[in-house]
């Protein structure tokens, strides 16, 4: 995943909104640039320019840059997949490295799932993660879940501060952060009571 402490727990939807580190969608001119930090902080990144830039033109609302004092600190990237990438993610059918277009959901297809492609940081870069999961609540995302394979040991910690865990599926050592309005309720017996009078006193 990236470099940088994360010791604070929180839930992905519920990052704090850093105020020092400005995320917004990346432009063409810094794919460069990203592709180079990716490859730097990320092992087994293995995406050039050329490749990236491919993407970018696909969706430009996957890729997003972070910046601090108008410098590059950081950078993310999803896959925003249909419902054929979700079942090919899970089944361990499609290559994370160069995925076909064809599991990637086109600008008025539903997401079905969001993969965390990489997540490059350096220094205090990684408080832009706050930024970016508001930037996963819009209407166009915030019914898929997230899902993340952390390359390194820092990576694996910020997914657990973040709520995500390792789930049962093909994909080798895939995590999955589900949205809080998926979550099943807990039924309480408390919550039950409560619901029971209130029905009794609408009769």
């Amino acid at each position: 995943m990236e470099r940088g402490s994360f010791a604070a727990r929180h839930d992905f939807d519920a990052l704090p909104l850093s105020p020092d580190v400005d995320v917004r969608c990346a432009q063409f001119s810094e794919i460069a640039a990203l592709s180079e930090m990716a490859r730097r902080l990320v092992p087994g990144v293995q995406i050039g320019a050329v490749d990236l830039a491919r993407y970018y033109a696909l969706d430009p609302e996957s890729i997003l840059t972070f910046s601090r004092k108008g410098h590059l600190v950081g950078g993310m990237a999803f896959l925003f997949l249909n419902e054929h990438g979700h079942d090919a993610l899970l089944l361990d059918e499609i290559c994370l490295t160069a995925p076909e277009v064809r599991y990637l959901a086109l600008a008025d297809e539903d997401v079905s799932a969001i993969y965390i492609w990489a997540i490059a940081a350096t220094g205090r870069g990684i408080a832009g993660l706050g930024k970016a999961s508001a930037h996963l609540r819009q209407v166009r995302f915030r019914d898929a879940d997230c899902y993340a394979q952390p390359s390194t040991v820092a990576g694996r910690e910020i997914m657990k501060a973040t709520g995500f865990a390792p789930i049962a599926s093909f994909q080798p050592d895939l995590w999955c952060y589900e949205r809080p309005w998926h979550r099943q309720p807990l039924r309480m017996p408390g919550a039950i009571i409560q619901a029971r009078s209130f029905a009794d006193a609408r009769h």
